[in-house]
């Protein structure tokens, strides 16, 4: 619906001393989705990525790389900020890396405490704290980089893209993936994106039941 202002709210969350990023969430077409047209009401994680690319100057195409515990369905960009001023860090790491982990090392510079670092930086459970000294740990081993001794929750800016897959999508080895669950009340964790579509209220024993019968029945 306000695609055309994913940069503006980007630019806006950046003067915002409190802000410490946006999280971009395109809606799944599940639950409460009146009136949704997949032909013209669905975006793709790559159509976000590309109007944070094209609407704001702040990041670079190698700045907003996919997540590695989930690629297919979370993409983030890390930035230092100082004052209004943010200057992106993911670029500065190898892109493979995030997604070969040890079968690569990072180009700039060959550590195994920053390719640990890295790794940590990108994990999606950080509290405000834990966010701020693992970017002190990362930034602090990089080339060319003068890392204030104040460094802080304040210098962290985030920009995440979450899309969850939904029925258009569906592909149960991403699923299999899946970093965000929800506790079932019967204590089971299960995937946020076959939560909303096989398990909230009824759904398991009207939709997903009858499914799993029909698989049997085939196998």
């Amino acid at each position: 619906m306000n695609d055309y202002e994913v940069g503006r709210i980007i630019d806006f969350a950046v003067q915002q001393p409190a802000v410490r990023g946006v999280s971009f969430q395109p809606v799944q077409h599940a639950g409460r989705a009146d009136n949704f047209d997949a032909a013209t009401n669905r975006l793709t994680l790559t159509e976000v990525r590309r109007r944070i690319l094209d609407q704001t100057s702040l990041f670079r195409a190698e700045d907003v790389i996919p997540v590695p515990c989930h690629p297919d369905s979370l993409a983030m960009g890390y930035a230092l900020k100082l004052g209004n001023t943010l200057t992106p860090l993911t670029g500065m790491v190898d892109p493979q890396i995030l997604i070969e982990g040890s079968r690569n090392t990072i180009l700039l510079e060959q550590d195994p405490k920053i390719q640990e670092g890295v790794f940590r930086l990108f994990a999606t459970n950080h509290s405000p704290l834990s966010t701020a000294r693992t970017l002190y740990e990362l930034l602090c081993c990089l080339p060319k980089i003068n890392v204030p001794s104040s460094l802080s929750y304040n210098n962290v800016f985030r920009v995440l893209i979450i899309q969850f897959i939904d029925a258009h999508a569906f592909d149960v080895r991403s699923v299999k993936k899946s970093c965000i669950h929800i506790v079932h009340p019967d204590g089971r964790l299960i995937p946020f994106d076959t939560y909303n579509l096989f398990y909230r209220d009824g759904l398991e024993q009207n939709v997903l039941e009858p499914l799993r019968r029909q698989a049997l029945a085939v196998a």
